[in-house]
């Protein structure tokens, strides 16, 4: 199923998988249209930034641009279930960051989230529901809007962490979202 899930992926479709915080809405970040039929799905204004799951530090590192320091604060954060916003580059797309310089990116804890972005290459991240609805933790909880509006929901059970992750901006050492992950970054960070 996973190499289904990936094949979709890689020709522009848009599929729902699970990760170790929410199920999120995968498409390549790197193909504007995919990107577009995303927030299309999610009925996401334009103007909201998407995240992007990496299954790698090299991975990241072909769209987001990080210094030493950077890698190792990630090294002791990542894998797991923390966004970072880090400064990205050009060849991702303007329309997954509405614009910003800086991009979320996810590296999951998750052995499918994994195996599937290491057969497509970088994917959106952003959870699986409409926009200001709860995110589902598992296939039950997805809306049937959602789920009607992909190509395929690969079920990996119930997510471990059940709630969106925390997100730090790298560049200022700062905690923008508490979620799921907050004690590591917190011990981390100090």
């Amino acid at each position: 199923m996973t190499t289904q899930a990936a094949h979709l992926v890689l020709s522009g479709r848009v599929i729902v998988y699970p990760t170790e915080t929410v199920y999120g809405i995968g498409a390549s970040a790197l193909v504007e249209d995919a990107v577009r039929k995303v927030s299309r799905i999610k009925r996401r204004p334009p103007s909201m930034p998407l995240s992007v799951a990496v299954s790698s530090f090299k991975m990241m590192e072909t769209v987001a641009e990080l210094d030493a320091n950077d890698l190792d604060l990630l090294e002791k954060l990542l894998p797991g279930p923390v966004t970072v916003l880090v400064k990205k580059r050009r060849n991702l797309p303007n329309l997954v960051t509405s614009g910003s310089p800086l991009v979320g990116i996810r590296y999951p804890d998750h052995e499918l989230a994994l195996e599937l972005i290491e057969m497509t290459g970088p994917v959106t991240s952003t959870s699986a529901n409409v926009t200001g609805f709860p995110s589902p933790a598992s296939v039950e909880e997805l809306d049937s809007t959602i789920r009607d509006a992909v190509d395929l929901v690969l079920d990996g059970g119930r997510c471990r962490f059940a709630r969106s992750s925390t997100i730090v901006d790298l560049r200022t050492r700062k905690i923008i979202r508490e979620g799921a992950g907050i004690e590591i970054v917190q011990t981390v960070m100090r």
